[in-house]
């Protein structure tokens, strides 16, 4: 695995924790709960944290001490209108426990995410993009091949790392 992969894995891991950490304490949208970044390894590391899912703008933002969820939250652009924050999920995981690998459906996952899959840089990732659109949405993830710079070497670069919405 990448050291990109991990750090995305990594930063997925993270929101979930923090996301669970809320769901578990039973806290409205109204109360706010401090969040403590992980302790880093050296001074010259930043704490990070990737936000998904129902947020205006999701991706990777920095998680400074003092921060609460509703900050980190509002640093991804705040909630889209059909977000549900009475579901918020997060996940903790036991010392030394391999987390899963998550993969990423093809059919749903935006061009900056795709961008983060080996061999498809911000090129490759918008032609996935709007092939889609074009075409609808992928019945397997073979059907990469047919976009033009996506060959059989990228395909099996990535196969394991993809998916498709049932």
């Amino acid at each position: 695995m990448s050291a990109k992969h991990t750090k995305i894995i990594t930063l997925f891991l993270t929101v979930s924790i923090i996301l669970a950490t809320f769901a578990a304490a039973g806290c409205s949208k109204s109360q706010l709960i401090e969040i403590q970044p992980p302790q880093a390894a050296s001074e010259d590391e930043i704490s990070q944290i990737y936000i998904g899912g129902a947020v205006a703008v999701p991706g990777i933002y920095l998680l400074k001490e003092g921060d609460n969820l509703e900050a980190l939250i509002q640093a991804a652009g705040g909630t889209s209108q059909d977000a549900d924050s009475s579901q918020l999920k997060l996940y903790i995981p036991r010392i030394g426990e391999v987390e899963g690998q998550q993969k990423i459906d093809i059919n749903r996952a935006e061009v900056w995410l795709l961008e983060a899959l080996p061999g498809i840089g911000e090129v490759r990732a918008q032609a996935i993009v709007d092939y889609r659109s074009q075409n609808g949405p992928f019945s397997s993830t073979n059907e990469l091949i047919r976009i033009a710079g996506i060959g059989a070497a990228t395909y099996e670069q990535i196969k394991d790392l993809i998916t498709v919405a049932d």
